[in-house]
């Protein structure tokens, strides 16, 4: 019975992560495929001649069609009807306002590379008796840090919440009233998902787990 334990725990050590990441890109595959496939020409469209549906074929149309739009955008007949359709979208009351708000965020986002937020930190939250995790995402700046007094020492702090980390607030938070963490943002981000179940020491251990149950596969007793 040990044994069967050992085996077993392994077998669910080493299926789990993988069958979830499987599950979650084959549904993020499907998702994007219900919606570009349907677009396709007949011709182009591998699955109205073969007897099977292709997997992830949308999804490598939409990666390709977005890079020819970026080649078509970097030159100047690019460059000209996107400005055209910028100014569309700016004329627009109610579009206008959504289509800022996108822009903004993904020039943000993109312009560090995905590396927006730069520091793990711990801030008192939502009062003063308690602390929670947050991500640094630089000084605050502008008219914000204009209107508080001793805004050229603010933080912006991004704290998430568990366990969907996109859902969070934006705290204005003095320099001295945060905590720098050494765990990086990666590490703390899964600690937060994870409600506070996975650490970066707990992460090492598990990838030495497998080894010790297989380790106790030669017969001794299983604690």
């Amino acid at each position: 019975m040990a044994r069967l334990r050992n085996y077993f725990l392994t077998g669910l050590l080493v299926t789990g992560p993988a069958g979830i990441t499987v599950y979650l890109t084959w549904s993020l595959m499907s998702w994007v495929d219900s919606w570009v496939k349907p677009y396709l020409p007949t011709i182009y469209n591998p699955d109205t001649y073969l007897p099977f549906p292709v997997p992830g074929y949308g999804l490598v149309v939409a990666l390709i069609v977005i890079t020819v739009i970026g080649f078509l955008t970097a030159n100047i007949v690019g460059a000209t009807i996107f400005s055209f359709s910028e100014t569309l979208f700016q004329r627009m009351p109610l579009v206008r306002n959504l289509y800022n708000g996108l822009k903004q965020i993904f020039s943000s986002v993109l312009a560090d590379r995905g590396n927006s937020f730069k520091q793990s930190v711990l801030v008192r939250f939502p009062h003063a008796d308690v602390w929670t995790i947050g991500f640094v995402a630089g000084d605050t700046r502008g008219e914000v840090a204009q209107r508080l007094e001793g805004g050229e020492d603010m933080l912006t702090v991004y704290i998430p919440t568990t366990p969907n980390p996109t859902g969070g607030y934006l705290l204005f938070v003095k320099r001295t009233d945060v905590v720098l963490l050494e765990m990086s943002v990666e590490d703390a981000a899964k600690y937060v998902i994870s409600f506070g179940l996975v650490t970066a020491e707990s992460a090492e251990a598990a990838a030495g787990m497998v080894k010790s149950l297989i380790r106790k596969d030669n017969g001794t007793e299983a604690e």
